[in-house]
């Protein structure tokens, strides 16, 4: 190190003395490159569902096509410029998936409708939800569950809130729209601090009463409300879990948002197309690192100025050629997005000149293939942060459990678990 500017290394106040940080122009050069290790990036994941599957003739690339050289296929054409960043998986299902109307209830979880007895539906928990425990322990938000409101009804996707399903196969709600969205995230708090601590304080007295109150009468119950009550007291532990979240980050202001608040009303193309524009902007701040996406395919349709329901449209392959055009009208404008979202990804840089998208792992997919068929789930994989082979046509023997995927995407963005869902152990062809 140089020894010219001694005095230039520190700061003196009148009580303390403060060490510069590393300053190439004090000699710090050499020191900083020898020392300095990089800081790995967090992995990120982005699950995005949509209802009624695809058009089979014109979505999927041909099976014979397998490997890099496959010809990508007209209802994916809008995604050309990215055909090296994104990998097309063919073979997947869920092996306990029963109804033609649910593309996305069980499209993460692999779980058995029918699975637990004397209950008529049974879900388990969603694949982003593990993956949200242990990647956002350090952001504010664990994840973000996007969802398409009264739209979701019409647009093939089952019972739920959005694609995320808790521990106990509850249901999680989430923003229905990109106002609700953006003030999620970037929304100031003027709330003074003290009153704000005051309404946590408030809100755990109410928690610990209730749990006070069901343990009083657990004593007088018999065996089967007490299981019911077991579910009441881990939904109670959930919401204390969150509590203690929320007040982890009280008094530290929400980022700004590197994009304008949008204007009410969006509905269809301009809504999708905001919300991934979102989406990018919660990774942009690092407010979450998990994020999932309910597609709205009805107002879709409407916004494209097509009069024919959702429904309707998804049985194409009856003898019905308007119902054929409008399906492959769908799949264009679901692609176009697709692009749209992973040129922001892309656009998206970091200190280190890498992208967002190097360090995220896009899943786009249904749990339906077309109509009520539901093998062969259209599924497309995008981005470098799992470590996936991209650029390929991997045709996987048919009915390879679904859940073996995000099996192998947890283990890939660093999430150890041994199983998920109906998994039976990891793809090796998806891993680069």
């Amino acid at each position: 190190m140089h020894n010219a500017l001694p005095r230039r290394r520190f700061l003196q106040t009148s009580t303390a003395l403060i060490a510069l940080p590393f300053l190439e122009s004090l000699g710090f050069r050499r020191f900083a490159s020898a020392t300095t290790a990089p800081v790995p990036h967090p992995k990120r994941l982005l699950f995005i569902g949509f209802g009624w599957g695809v058009t089979e003739e014109s979505w999927y690339p041909k099976q014979s096509e397998k490997g890099p050289g496959y010809t990508l296929s007209a209802g994916l054409a809008p995604l050309e410029r990215h055909k090296a960043e994104f990998s097309i998986v063919q073979g997947l299902a869920n092996r306990y998936t029963t109804n033609g109307h649910y593309g996305s209830t069980f499209w993460l979880t692999g779980a058995n409708e029918f699975g637990e007895p004397g209950q008529s539906f049974h879900n388990g928990i969603s694949v982003d939800q593990i993956a949200a425990a242990h990647l956002g322990k350090d952001v504010r938000f664990d994840s973000l569950c996007l969802d398409c409101g009264a739209a979701a009804s019409k647009s093939g996707h089952g019972p739920g809130l959005s694609l995320s399903w808790d521990s106990r196969g509850k249901p999680i709600g989430g923003p229905t729209h990109p106002v609700e969205a953006f003030h999620r995230l970037f929304a100031k708090d003027s709330t003074p601090l003290d009153q704000q601590k005051a309404m946590f304080a408030q809100r755990r007295s109410i928690l610990d009463h209730a749990m006070e109150e069901a343990r009083d009468l657990q004593r007088t119950l018999g065996k089967t409300d007490n299981a019911k009550l077991d579910e009441y007291f881990q939904g109670i532990r959930d919401m204390e879990t969150r509590l203690s979240r929320d007040e982890k980050w009280l008094g530290i202001p929400r980022p700004e948002a590197p994009l304008h608040e949008p204007q009410p009303g969006l509905a269809g193309y301009e809504e999708i197309k905001l919300m991934y524009d979102i989406m990018v902007a919660a990774l942009q701040t690092d407010s979450t690192r998990v994020l999932t996406y309910r597609l709205p395919v009805s107002s879709l349709l409407t916004s494209l100025n097509v009069t024919m329901d959702s429904h309707t449209m998804s049985h194409y392959h009856q003898p019905r050629a308007e119902a054929l055009e409008v399906s492959q009208k769908r799949d264009l404008s679901q692609s176009e997005l697709l692009a749209h979202l992973l040129d922001q990804l892309n656009a998206a840089k970091q200190p280190d000149g890498s992208s967002l998208l190097d360090h995220t792992t896009v899943v786009y997919g249904s749990n339906i293939r077309t109509g009520h068929s539901l093998d062969n789930c259209p599924t497309l994989i995008a981005g470098r942060g799992a470590g996936f082979q991209l650029g390929h046509n991997l045709v996987l023997p048919k009915d390879t459990p679904l859940c073996n995927a995000w099996l192998t995407l947890l283990r890939g963005s660093g999430v150890e678990v041994e199983r998920h869902g109906d998994s039976t152990g990891i793809l090796p062809a998806l891993l680069a």
